[in-house]
C-alpha cells in the first residue's frame, strides 16, 4: 500500500460516513483457530468492506509468511514466540520503537488494540506518546484463568495490570452487558458493549452429515453429544467428563464427540476412551462436525463470550451451558437452549442428562436456536464498532 494512500475524510453532516485509517493490533489472527482471532478477522473485513483503511499489526505465524497489502489494507508482521502450552499460537514480542516510528511517519486516526499482551502494550505506549486515540478489547479472562493453572495468587496483580491497561484507552469493548457490569465493578472505566456475530452462511444445520454420524457409530436414533473448543484446564475438562458419564448412564446409546485440540487433549482421551476426538477443524469442515451433533455442552465459566455457543446454535444444536457469556446473552431458558446457574455444576450435569433422554425436546430447542441465530448478523455488529471508533477518533467538541 502506498504511504500517501490516505482515505478521503468526509464530514458526517454531509450525509456520508467519515472514513478512517485504523491501526488494528492483535497477537492472534486467522488462520489461527480461536474466538479472538476469528472475531478480529470479522471486524477487520467488515471495516474494510465499509471502505476504511486498515493497518493490521500482528506476529508472524510462519517464517515464510509474506505480509499482504492492497489499496486500503496493509499488514505489518512482527516477531513472536510460541505461547507455552499452545505451540501453534504466537505471542507478540514488544515493538514500541518500530510502532512509534511507523505511526510518526503516517499517523492512523485511531489505534484499536485487540489483545493485552507484549505487542498490545507496545502499541499502547507508542500511541500514548504520539497522542493517538486508542480503543481496546477485553477479550480473555486472563485473571480468571490463573486458578486453573495453580497460580491463583496471580489473579489480583493480573486484574490490576488489565485495569491499568484498559483505563488508559478511550473505551474498552466487551461482548456482553454482564461483562460490562463486572468490569465496571472492578474499576474499569468507559466500558462499551459490542456483541459478536456468527456467519450463518457457514454455520448452518444444512451441513449435517449422515456420513460423519456413521463414522462416529451413531444411528439416526442415537443422540450425539458434542463439545467443541480449546481443550485446556480453564475450559473445565473434568466437567465435560462428568457430564458425558452422566449421559452415558442415562442413555447408553449416546455417542460423544470432542472437537478441538490443546494441552488437555491427551488426558481427556485417556479419561474418555469411548469418545471420538477428531481434532481441530476449520471453516465449513468445523461447521459440518457441529451440525452433525444433536446436543452441545459447554461448561466453561471463564469466557468473555464463547463464540462456539452461537456457532452451535446456528447449526441447530440444543445448547446446555452455564448462565454466562454468550449463553446468557442469547439463550432463553427452555425455549432455545438450557441454562444452568453459574454456581450449580450438578444442575448443569442433570439438565444435560435429562435432555439427552428426550430427543424430541432437544430437536425442538435446536430448531429454535437456529432461527434465533439468524439475527446475529455481523454487518450490524461491525456497524456498532464503526460508531465507537468514529466517536473515539473524532470526538464532538463540548
Amino acid at each position: 500500500m502506498q504511504r500517501d494512500a490516505i482515505p478521503l475524510r468526509v464530514d458526517e453532516t454531509a450525509g456520508r460516513r467519515t472514513l478512517l485509517r485504523i491501526a488494528v493490533v492483535t497477537e492472534t489472527y486467522t488462520p489461527e483457530v480461536n474466538g479472538v482471532a476469528i472475531t478480529a478477522a470479522h471486524f477487520v473485513e467488515g471495516l474494510r468492506h465499509r471502505d476504511h483503511t486498515i493497518q493490521l499489526i500482528r506476529p508472524r505465524q510462519k517464517p515464510t509468511e509474506v505480509p499482504r497489502a492492497d489499496a486500503r489494507f496493509e499488514e505489518v508482521l512482527t516477531q513472536g514466540v510460541p505461547i507455552p502450552g499452545y505451540p501453534q499460537l504466537k505471542m507478540g514480542l514488544p515493538a514500541p520503537r518500530r510502532l512509534h516510528r511507523m505511526w510518526q511517519a503516517q499517523r492512523p486516526d485511531i489505534v484499536h488494540i485487540v489483545t493485552e499482551g507484549p505487542l498490545g502494550w507496545s502499541a499502547l505506549q507508542a500511541a500514548t506518546k504520539l497522542g493517538l486515540p486508542v480503543v481496546s478489547d477485553f477479550r480473555t479472562n486472563f485473571h480468571a484463568y490463573s486458578q486453573h493453572y495453580g497460580v491463583g495468587w496471580l489473579k489480583t496483580p493480573v486484574l490490576a495490570y488489565l485495569r491499568g491497561f484498559h483505563n488508559r484507552t478511550r473505551a474498552t469493548l466487551v461482548p456482553t452487558e454482564a461483562m460490562r457490569t463486572a468490569l465496571t465493578h472492578d474499576g474499569f472505566r468507559n466500558v462499551r458493549v459490542i456483541s459478536r456475530g456468527v456467519d450463518t452462511q457457514v454455520f448452518t444445520a444444512a451441513r449435517r452429515s449422515a456420513g460423519l454420524r456413521t463414522l462416529w457409530g451413531a444411528r439416526n436414533s442415537d443422540p450425539v453429544v458434542l463439545h467443541m473448543g480449546r481443550l485446556a484446564p480453564e475450559k473445565d475438562p473434568e466437567m465435560i467428563a462428568l457430564t458425558f458419564e452422566a449421559i452415558r448412564r442415562r442413555v447408553p446409546t449416546a455417542k460423544f464427540v470432542v472437537v478441538g485440540d490443546g494441552p488437555s487433549r491427551a488426558g481427556m482421551e485417556r479419561r474418555m476412551p469411548y469418545a471420538v476426538f477428531p481434532g481441530m477443524q476449520r471453516g465449513t469442515e468445523l461447521a459440518r462436525h457441529i451440525a452433525s451433533g444433536d446436543i452441545f455442552i459447554f461448561p466453561s465459566r471463564t469466557e468473555t463470550y464463547g463464540n462456539v455457543t452461537v456457532e452451535a446454535m446456528a447449526c441447530g444444536l440444543a445448547v446446555v451451558a452455564f448462565d454466562y457469556g454468550a449463553a446468557r446473552q442469547h439463550i432463553r431458558q427452555g425455549e432455545n437452549g438450557i441454562l444452568a446457574p453459574l454456581d450449580d455444576p450438578e444442575r448443569f450435569i442433570s439438565e444435560a442428562a435429562a435432555l439427552a433422554g428426550d430427543m424430541a425436546r432437544a430437536t425442538a430447542l435446536g430448531a429454535r436456536a437456529a432461527v434465533d441465530a439468524q439475527r446475529l448478523d455481523w454487518s450490524d455488529i461491525v456497524g456498532n464498532l464503526e460508531s465507537v471508533l468514529h466517536e473515539a477518533a473524532c470526538p464532538v467538541p463540548r
